[in-house]
């Protein structure tokens, strides 16, 4: 299936992308927003979640029963997702239905943001914060994360703290949404079965209102506070071990090795990690991962364990981190590079997957390249330029956390 790359911006600065092909089955369409915990001031850290969630609490003209119903009544899938850079609200829809999929979703855009809504959804996102809170993964993640940046704002917990939640006012979140909800900080990103020029024209009746702010933000990447820190919990039984280390940016190409990187390390059942700790039964998870952001990267490994084992279970990580590179053999690069390239093939085949692709390139980087040149960039990684990468981003613990039962 061959798809057609579109590009079109209006006066207001909104920017409009699409990868379209007539014999897709479906459409998707997404406003990313770029924007998230880390442009937040600190006391109102969270407000971008907890604006993702009041934007679907009613807009002009639609309550949010109303909204909510009319998504179903054209069996649209939608949701949104908020992250350190980038919010996103999107849907899936039949062709024939995707133009009311798009007007609904531009409408939500801008929300009546209504003080009663805005004191009932409090309540529910300081709900999901003591969720999370009993989440072990999430506990020591948060921590480690706020210890590894120290005060840059890229520490930012993405939920927000029970204090800024709790304090937070309804004018503060219409500021934050005034200052950074502009045309010329959104991208909305088309895939599939779509008229493109209808869609253009639908959004710039839908956006004529929109003004542009200028909104920015500060890549530079911080300094590493790093260190080492224990916690200590009644609510567990098992030993949580994450460490984590700077890798490349979105920016730069090396984030191509840095993935295979990791999933060598710690990306399935084949991994280092799989076979020195979860195979033996050392460990009941191991695992890596590769997180690319605007100005910085990071790798980070992480484990469950039983607590007896903990030392153990770490001089085997250290020691994996360590020999990565240099343990590779030409098969393990050609192996794990055809996984990769086929599951990011057969992500190709989705509009809805081209969509977030789409979206999230442009919104991070402010280009595009088709899926065939990232392919191309994935097959194009040696064991040269792993090795390269190792030594300009060493696989080495610089902040590292446990989280061990009370007592």
């Amino acid at each position: 299936m061959s798809y057609e790359y579109r590009l079109h911006r209006l006066a207001n600065g909104l920017t409009i992308l699409a990868e379209c092909s007539p014999a897709a089955h479906t459409a998707a369409g997404g406003f990313f927003v770029r924007t998230g915990a880390r442009d937040e001031p600190r006391e109102i850290m969270g407000v971008s979640h907890f604006l993702e969630h009041m934007m679907f609490k009613g807009c002009a003209g639609l309550s949010a029963e109303q909204l909510n119903r009319a998504f179903d009544e054209i069996g649209a899938r939608n949701n949104a997702y908020t992250s350190n850079e980038i919010t996103c609200f999107y849907a899936d829809a039949l062709p024939e239905q995707f133009p009311r999929a798009l007007e609904l979703l531009g409408r939500m855009m801008r929300p009546t943001l209504a003080p009663e809504e805005f004191e009932v959804e409090r309540g529910v996102i300081l709900e999901e914060i003591a969720m999370y809170h009993d989440n072990p993964f999430w506990v020591l993640f948060e921590e480690t994360l706020e210890r590894h940046f120290g005060n840059h704002p890229v520490s930012h917990r993405v939920l927000g703290t029970p204090q800024t939640i709790g304090a937070m006012r309804a004018e503060q979140m219409r500021a934050y949404f005034d200052a950074r909800y502009s045309p010329d900080n959104t991208v909305v990103a088309l895939a599939g079965n779509v008229d493109f020029e209808a869609a253009c024209r639908q959004l710039e009746a839908l956006t004529a209102s929109w003004s542009p702010t200028r909104a920015d933000r500060d890549p530079r990447p911080p300094a590493i506070a790093g260190g080492t820190f224990e916690l200590r919990s009644e609510k567990v039984t098992q030993a949580y071990v994450l460490a984590m280390c700077p890798a490349p940016a979105m920016a730069d190409d090396r984030r191509y090795a840095a993935s295979i990187l990791a999933h060598v390390l710690g990306g399935g059942d084949n991994s280092r990690l799989h076979w020195s700790l979860i195979e033996p039964g050392i460990a009941d998870d191991a695992q890596a991962s590769f997180d690319p952001h605007d100005g910085l990267g990071d790798f980070m490994v992480f484990a469950t364990l039983h607590p007896a084992r903990v030392d153990e279970a770490w001089e085997i990580l250290e020691r994996e981190m360590r020999t990565l590179s240099d343990s590779l053999e030409p098969a393990d690069l050609e192996r794990l590079r055809e996984k990769m390239i086929t599951s990011a093939t057969i992500n190709g085949e989705r509009p809805h997957d081209r969509m977030q692709r789409l979206g999230r390139l442009w919104t991070y980087l402010g280009r595009y390249a088709t899926l065939e040149e990232e392919l191309a960039m994935l097959s194009g990684v040696t064991l040269d330029n792993l090795r390269a990468l190792r030594g300009e981003f060493p696989v080495r613990p610089v902040t590292v956390g446990r989280l061990l039962p009370a007592g």
